[in-house]
This record gives structure tokens, C-alpha cells and sequence, in this order.
């Protein structure tokens, strides 16, 4: 899938979404949200199984803050593949208002797990969901598993 042209079937960012008919409480955190692009500055994957619209960081904020939660918590989207820079990128552009989670592979480097953490990461995702990740061998998420535990990072399992 080389094309950076949103898919057909993808619904686009919606342009003017309603507001809560309630008031968030103090501190909410929309726990589970992604970034997409923009394409032009993070291209999404090759091997990626859908392409997204680009609703990159300056969207995500407005809608946070549009919706009233204080924080986010920004996991990478399975369109970018292990390329965490989008997530990082909004994460570190967040004024200390987001944390993130990364897709990595077993040979993520310690160097690199330290650049996430000081940019605000806490965690790593594993994907399970056959639409949109191909099958991963156990051996891989137990190693990247042994390699982040020493960060105190949590995982999540999609």
C-alpha cells in the first residue's frame, strides 16, 4: 500500500463534532486516542492495512480541548508501523499535557527506549487485531517485553 490517499471506506475528521451535554470532571484524560500524520511529514507505512485521513497533533489538542478533557494518552497508530515519530512528535508538542504508547520491534535499542521515555512515553502496545497487523511470534513481544521493564513501562494489548 504505497498510495497516502485516505481510504474510501475511512471517515474523514469530522469538522465540527458536538460538544458534551456535560461537564468533564477535573483532570478527565481521553486514555486512548492517535495521531495520523500528516502524511507529508510522517508518511504512513508501507505495510500499513488501512490509510487514515491526516489529523495530525493540532487536531488532536483542539479536540481535547474542544471536549474538555485536561490530558491524553497518544498510542501509536498501527498506519504508521513501528515509525513512532507522528505519536513522539505530539506527545513532546503536548506541554506535558500528553504521555504516550509505541509499537515496537525486538530489536528496539535501550538508547532508543530512553529518547521515548524522556519524550514522555510510558508504554508499548501489542497488536493482536488480525484487520490490521500481520501475526507476530510470541518470541517478539516476550523480548520487547524483557527489554522496556526496566523503564517501568505497562503494555497494552489490542
Amino acid at each position: 500500500m504505497n498510495s497516502q490517499v485516505m481510504d474510501p471506506d475511512w471517515l474523514v475528521f469530522h469538522p465540527s463534532p458536538k460538544k458534551p451535554d456535560f461537564v468533564l470532571p477535573t483532570g478527565a484524560v481521553d486514555a486512548h486516542c492517535h495521531v495520523f500524520g500528516p502524511s507529508a511529514q510522517f508518511p504512513f507505512a508501507p505495510e500499513r492495512k488501512y490509510t487514515p485521513c491526516d489529523a495530525g497533533k493540532d487536531k488532536l489538542f483542539e479536540l481535547r480541548d474542544f471536549l474538555g478533557f485536561q490530558r491524553n494518552v497518544i498510542v501509536q497508530a498501527t498506519c504508521h508501523g513501528k515509525d513512532n515519530r507522528a505519536m513522539v512528535d505530539a506527545v513532546k508538542s503536548s506541554n506535558g499535557l500528553a504521555r504516550g504508547i509505541a509499537s515496537v520491534g525486538k530489536d528496539i535499542s535501550v538508547g532508543e527506549i530512553e529518547e521515548m521515555d524522556a519524550a514522555g512515553v510510558r508504554g508499548v502496545r501489542f497488536n493482536f487485531v488480525k484487520r490490521l497487523v500481520d501475526a507476530t511470534p510470541k518470541e517478539v513481544f516476550l523480548a520487547i517485553a524483557d527489554r522496556i521493564k526496566e523503564f517501568g513501562w505497562h503494555i497494552v494489548v489490542y
